[in-house]
């Protein structure tokens, strides 16, 4: 098992910035992949970044490309989701994900564990 606890969201105006963190702890030598996901009131969740924990290769929607960036701290068994020029439309409830066998870093069915989620949202 594997425990994620999201933190950082909040309120920010539009072209702010935020800094999201994902701590993991439990059978993290298990994981391939991190996630972070996005769900806004009435749609479904997104994919928005991603990365390989042995590497750090890292994939981006192409939303978000250019001003999220998604990095690691694998002494720490963190995640960090840094969100710059943010947007009204970036307003949502952010997920950290991990998958042990992730082929399709994009697609959420992909991963295994989820956090509770943090509050990201952007005013106008």
């Amino acid at each position: 098992q594997v425990q994620l606890v999201e933190s950082g969201g909040g309120l920010v105006q539009a072209g702010g910035s935020l800094r999201l963190s994902c701590a993991a702890s439990g059978r993290t030598f298990s994981t391939y992949a991190m996630g972070w996901f996005r769900q806004a009131p009435g749609k479904e969740r997104e994919f928005v970044a991603a990365i390989i924990r042995s590497g750090g290769t890292t994939y981006y929607a192409d939303s978000v490309k250019g001003r999220f960036t998604i990095s690691k701290d694998n002494a720490k068994n963190t995640v960090y989701l840094q969100m710059n020029s943010l947007k009204p439309e970036d307003t949502a409830v952010y997920y950290c994900a991990s998958g042990r066998a992730v082929l399709t870093v994009r697609e959420r069915w992909e991963y295994d564990y989820w956090g509770q989620g943090t509050q990201v949202t952007v005013s106008s």
